[in-house]
Formats: structure tokens, C-alpha cells, sequence
């Protein structure tokens, strides 16, 4: 009992810090093309959360987080509920909890505005209703439906579940629910016919960090092979496997099938540390060996997802760093309030959206550009370190 107060505590310590973290974090970046679409012209779940907390908090870049950074604290709260009693050892499951909190795919679904963390949060909810009453929550099944087009992985998983545990009631469910997701969003199968499995599992990868990953999908097979298939197993490995199957033909949109796939963590972490135990001390350096090793490049993952501002001083091009669509915006609307400068016309419509969710509305009074246009009044140079990233250029449009 003493034990597990304290592993509760060093849960909680670790959870608080890393929440001003996220926040700090959230504040660094500017908002991106797709995110103002949500915020200022889509209606979708995504643009009510969003909208509700701007109304509250206003127009700044921890207002538009902020929900999904509170899902990704109440999920991984979720995932700390549901693995106990499920882990022999109390550390094994605050082991557990620790890596999913810093997977670097969850990390950046609390960050972003897409519906990841919203999947991810409502697929637990479902999964701990499930482990305290032992039985189905159709209600919420019904619900999912109309949150978000990727829950037809989730209720094709249960279709698979209860087919296999011969549950008449939830296998009927299921289908109608997973047909009406299909008939209310459809099937993106457009494009040229094309590989990207090779993509499909380097962006798994960066999901997990490597290491974490190549276990992951071991445990996934093994336990397939010769495990217990329970409810959270047949979820990922339905949404892993027509992954990759699809990955075959098409580029998928990953967020559809990662938020089922990382909830099986306990899974995979259960798994390796029976393999380590079951062997004696002298035999258990290389479990001990790969722990390390994946500790390292999670940690540098999750490092760099969160503080990757100075790769900009070892790039040649701004444009070639991975978040580069997440700065920048905010900088730029700074410097034209600054200098007056509220309305503006510019061949970038990415850009002019994004300056719109600062206050910099569209007109005719200045032409901005990030490009040298050879005409120009002024120049504003954003730097970083000092070190120039981004030039400025603005000219006053004669009336």
C-alpha cells in the first residue's frame, strides 16, 4: 500500500510538470493552414472545442490547445485506471503510464488540433466503462459515430471481437455502426495506385521512437500467435493491419489508425517484462540493454517534438525543419501590429489564413510577401540566435 501511494505520487509530480510543459510548449507555436481552417471556416468537433475555448480564453495559441492538451491529461489518467490490477508489480504500471505520456505521437496529439487525442480519450472512456461493468456501452458506441470518421476502424474492431467472443448483441451493433460510418463519410480510395508501407511503418516508428515500435509489433504478433486476444488486443491490431494493408495502394491518413494502435502499450510492456523475469539476473543484460536504448531514443524523440526551434540553427532552408508549418505566423502578425500594418493582400492564402486568426485581416492597404517581390517599402527579418530565417517584405498599395 505504501508502495503504490508513492508510485500514485511520483504519477501525479510527473503528470502536473509535464501539463506546464504542454502548455509552455503550446504557447511557443503558431497556428498552421489546416488548424485555422478548424478554428475559423470548418464546422466539425475540432472547430467546436476549438471555439468554445477561444470564446473563453480568446484568440491565442494556448486558447486553441488547451482542450486537447486537458484530453491528453485525462487519458493518460485513463490509462493509468485501466492497467491496475492488469501489471504484476506496481512499477511496471507506472512504467507503463510514463511511456505512453511521452510517446512522441500522443505528446504531439495534445499539441495539435486534430482529432487524435479526441479518438484516443473517447476509446479509453469506452475500454475503462468496459473494465468497471464488464459489458458493452452502446450509447456511447452511437455517439462515436458523429465525433469522428475514424471510428469505423474502432467498430470494425468490436465487429472482429465479438465474432470471435460470440457476442450476438454488440457484433450486429457494431456492423450497422461501422456501414453508417462508411455511408456518412465514405472512403478516400482516389490517387494513382502506389506503395507507402515503407512510410506507413517509418511513421509508426516516429510514433513510438524505433525501438518501441519494432517491440511493439512483435508483442502484437506474439500474442496473436499464442496470447490471451482481449478487447484492447483486437482493437490495434485491426487498425495496424488495415494500416498497412492499405499502405499498400495509398497514403493513409495515420491519425485515422494510430490512437487505436498506441492504447495496446500495456500489452507490449506486460509482455517484456515476463520475458525478463522468467530468465535468471546473469541472462537478463540484453532486456536491460534494449530498455536503456529505448528509453534514449524516446527521450530524444519527445525532446526534439517539444524544443526543436534550435534545428533551425544547423538548417540551410527554414522550410526543410519538420514544424515549420507550426511557426512563424504569430511572429510575422507581431511585427506588422507593431507597425501598423492590420490589413493586408498577399499571393499566400496559407499565410493569409493563418494572419487572420491574429488579427490581420484581409484588404488592399498593404501587399505582404515572403518572397522578394523587387518592389518593396520595407523589410522585417525574423531571426533566431541571430541568425536570419525568415524575411518580410511589405509594400503600401496606392489608392
Amino acid at each position: 500500500m505504501i508502495k503504490q501511494k508513492f508510485y500514485n505520487y511520483i504519477f501525479g509530480i510527473t503528470l502536473a510538470t509535464f501539463f506546464v510543459v504542454l502548455i509552455f510548449v503550446a504557447n511557443s507555436l503558431s497556428i498552421s493552414y489546416n488548424e485555422a481552417l478548424n478554428v475559423l471556416v470548418n464546422k466539425s468537433v475540432l472547430s467546436y472545442i476549438t471555439k468554445s475555448s477561444t470564446y473563453f480564453f480568446g484568440s491565442n495559441d494556448i486558447s486553441i490547445r488547451l482542450p486537447f492538451i486537458i484530453l491528453y491529461v485525462f487519458s493518460v489518467i485513463l490509462m493509468y485506471l485501466l492497467t491496475k490490477d492488469y501489471f504484476k508489480k506496481e512499477i511496471d504500471r507506472l512504467f507503463n503510464v510514463l511511456i505512453f505520456m511521452f510517446l512522441p505521437g500522443v505528446v504531439s496529439a495534445s499539441l495539435l488540433i486534430n482529432s487524435s487525442i479526441v479518438v484516443i480519450f473517447c476509446t479509453l472512456i469506452y475500454l475503462y466503462y468496459y473494465k468497471l461493468y464488464s459489458k458493452h456501452n452502446y450509447y456511447l458506441l452511437f455517439f462515436f459515430l458523429f465525433v469522428d470518421n475514424s471510428f469505423a476502424v474502432f467498430f470494425l474492431a468490436l465487429f472482429f471481437y465479438s465474432l470471435n467472443k460470440k457476442e450476438n448483441k454488440l457484433l450486429i451493433i457494431s456492423l450497422i455502426l461501422f456501414a453508417l460510418s462508411m455511408y456518412i463519410y465514405g472512403f478516400e480510395s482516389t490517387g494513382k495506385p502506389r506503395s507507402y508501407l515503407l512510410d506507413t511503418f517509418g511513421i509508426y516508428a516516429s510514433i513510438f521512437s524505433p525501438l518501441i515500435f519494432l517491440y511493439f509489433f512483435y508483442s502484437l504478433y506474439r500474442v496473436g500467435i499464442k496470447g490471451t486476444h482481449s478487447i484492447y488486443w483486437y482493437i490495434s491490431i485491426t487498425a495496424m493491419i488495415f494500416s498497412l494493408l492499405f499502405s499498400f495502394r495509398q497514403k493513409i491518413y495515420i491519425e485515422d489508425f494510430a490512437p487505436y494502435v498506441v492504447i495496446s502499450l500495456p500489452i507490449m510492456l506486460k509482455l517484456f517484462m515476463h520475458s525478463l523475469r522468467v530468465r535468471l539476473p546473469e541472462f537478463r543484460r540484453i532486456h536491460y540493454n534494449i530498455i536503456k536504448l529505448s528509453l534514449f531514443f524516446l527521450f530524444i524523440n519527445t525532446f526534439l517534438l517539444l524544443y526543436n526551434k534550435p534545428l533551425y540553427l544547423i538548417l540551410d532552408n527554414p522550410e526543410k525543419h519538420f514544424a515549420y508549418n507550426y511557426y512563424f505566423a504569430k511572429d510575422i502578425a507581431k511585427i506588422l501590429k507593431k507597425n501598423k500594418i492590420n490589413n493586408i493582400k498577399t499571393f499566400d492564402r496559407k499565410l493569409q489564413k493563418r494572419l487572420e486568426f491574429y488579427g490581420i485581416v484581409k484588404g488592399n492597404d498593404y501587399f505582404v510577401s515572403l518572397y522578394d517581390p523587387i518592389k518593396y517599402d520595407q523589410k522585417f527579418i525574423i531571426k533566431y540566435f541571430n541568425k536570419d530565417l525568415l524575411d518580410i517584405y511589405v509594400r503600401k498599395i496606392k489608392q
